[in-house]
């Protein structure tokens, strides 16, 4: 079971947050956890320098979150609004990012939630983005959502996404898709991409695709995928199994449109300086250009369920 007491929703006033922000409220419902509003204020951005805030500034800004979670609030469905605790934040920071994580830190945040502005291309290069610094440095989960048809305080999440590759990284991502889908009463898509990682020095002998050598890779593929979810903890949940070939960021993009998907879980391995750089990350591509919210796992840092010792306690506490 997933155990969320704190959620930091990250709010810069775009429309990518707007859109976020019924993300943050739905699970602070679902899981009655504190939801802190955190407005980011960076130097020379804002126009005023590095001068300090002051408090008639600190209070618009506050003024300006609260009105926009009062009016996501308006429109959650009634049987599942209930009483939030919420807190409102005005940092500053050098960047967002920066700002965003130490917040979370400081405040033993267990899920971020924030918009993604899915910038491409040189314009990407040059301006970064924040999102994606967030995913990767943030000790934990981090949900990023680009754009959504139907806001998560009108329709809840009932298709997940999960790629899976095999790894313990992996198997996160599909523990953490099997809860929120018992959790919303939905199901998952379990996806696994076959991709051409064949040596350019097997041109030579005529095999050029992994067909070649494996003719029924694909179903012993389902198998293996097959086995991989039943060895995975997590509640009983209605699984699709997908196996499919090509390249994985192409490829999980396509699936969330084919049906479209509420969410796609993912887990990110952290690399960082030069293995990052070289190696790019599958996850940062599709949470940039994902049509749907992203939940990013990590393979480090905090984790959302409760531990054994936790349950074992409870069981004897309710026993006596």
């Amino acid at each position: 079971m997933l155990e969320i007491k704190r959620i930091l929703f990250a709010d810069d006033f775009s429309e990518c947050a707007e859109k976020a922000l019924p993300i943050a409220l739905a699970l602070a419902q679902a899981h009655e956890a504190e939801l802190h509003l955190l407005h980011v204020v960076v130097p020379y951005e804002e126009a005023r320098g590095l001068s300090a805030l002051t408090e008639a500034q600190e209070s618009q800004f506050k003024q300006r979150m609260q009105e926009r979670f009062d009016e996501a609030r308006r429109l959650t469905r009634k049987d599942v609004a209930g009483a939030i605790k919420t807190v409102l934040a005005v940092e500053r920071d050098i960047a967002p990012a920066p700002g965003i994580l130490d917040y979370a830190e400081e405040h033993n945040v267990d899920l971020i939630v924030l918009g993604t502005h899915g910038r491409r291309g040189f314009r990407h290069f040059l301006m970064g983005s924040v999102a994606e610094e967030v995913v990767r440095l943030a000790r934990c989960p981090v949900i990023t959502t680009r754009q959504q048809v139907d806001p998560w305080n009108v329709h809840p999440p009932r298709r997940l996404l999960v790629p899976v590759d095999f790894s313990e990284h992996s198997r996160m991502a599909l523990r953490y898709g099997r809860e929120l889908a018992a959790q919303f009463g939905g199901r998952l898509t379990v996806l696994y991409v076959i991709e051409e990682l064949l040596h350019p020095a097997f041109y030579n002998t005529g095999v050029f695709s992994i067909y070649d050598i494996m003719p029924d890779v694909e179903e012993r593929s389902k198998k293996a995928l097959e086995e991989f979810v039943v060895r995975t903890d997590g509640p009983g949940v209605p699984i699709q199994y997908r196996v499919v070939h090509g390249k994985a960021v192409r490829e999980i993009l396509h699936e969330a449109e084919r049906e479209p998907a509420d969410l796609i879980v993912m887990s990110t391995h952290g690399l960082t300086g030069l293995q990052h750089l070289l190696l790019g990350s599958v996850t940062e591509r599709v949470v940039r250009q994902a049509p749907c919210p992203v939940l990013v796992t990590k393979a480090f840092g905090k984790s959302l369920f409760r531990s054994v010792e936790a349950k074992a306690a409870m069981q004897a506490s309710s026993a006596t």
